[in-house]
Parts: C-alpha cells; sequence; structure tokens
C-alpha cells in the first residue's frame, strides 16, 4: 500500500485497482492512454454541453457539496483521516433515501462502531 506522500501515476492506480475484467470509462484525455492495456475495455466520451447540464449534474452537485461540507464543517483536513471524513459525507448523502426507516438506520449506525 502506497503512503499519502507519494503521488501514483494515473496508470499505476489502474493497474493496482482494477483487473483484466474491468470496463473503464472516461473522458477523452490523452492522460489515459495506456489504461486500456490493463483492463477489458476502456470507452471514452467526450462530453458536450447537453450532457453536462443532464448526466452530470448530480454529480457536480455532489462534488461541489461534498466540498463545501468538507470545507464548511472540518476546515482543515488531515490526508489521514479524508476516507472518514468521505464516508461520513456519502452517509449523509444517502440517508435522505431512508424515509420511514431513518430512526431504524441510525440505531444500527449508533449500536455498530465503525472507528
Amino acid at each position: 500500500m502506497k503512503t499519502t506522500t507519494q503521488i501514483l501515476s494515473l496508470t499505476e492506480l489502474v493497474k493496482e485497482n482494477f483487473n483484466q475484467k474491468n470496463i473503464f470509462f472516461s473522458d477523452k484525455s490523452t492522460s489515459y492512454v495506456d489504461i486500456a492495456q490493463h483492463v477489458e475495455m476502456h470507452i471514452t466520451q467526450k462530453s458536450d454541453a447537453n450532457t453536462t447540464k443532464t448526466t452530470l449534474q448530480w454529480i457536480h452537485i455532489a462534488i461541489s457539496n461534498a466540498k463545501r461540507t468538507l470545507l464548511g464543517i472540518s476546515h482543515k483536513i488531515k490526508g489521514k483521516y479524508l476516507q472518514k471524513y468521505l464516508n461520513e459525507f456519502c452517509y449523509k448523502l444517502n440517508r435522505r433515501r431512508f424515509g420511514e426507516r431513518i430512526f431504524d438506520r441510525l440505531t444500527l449506525a449508533v449500536a455498530k462502531s465503525y472507528w
């Protein structure tokens, strides 16, 4: 496992986290040139204005909400705790869909120790 101070190239990251049976979707960036050799299929697609407004709209909203949450609440984020901050954000984002099961989910979250 690499430490947070070591920077991985995109190709090294794909080698470590994907296998030959994975399909990799990306934009048409030139930094993805070697990825096709390490996955079963590499599908590229350039986004246009319509795709950005429709398909990627919620991705942009989620990313901006995550950034605002991390900067607004946490102020200073240490690299070793970043995954825990992101896990908390994902939990909060997903809990909106719990509806009437919110009490049950909260009870499970309190009863189970993640730390």
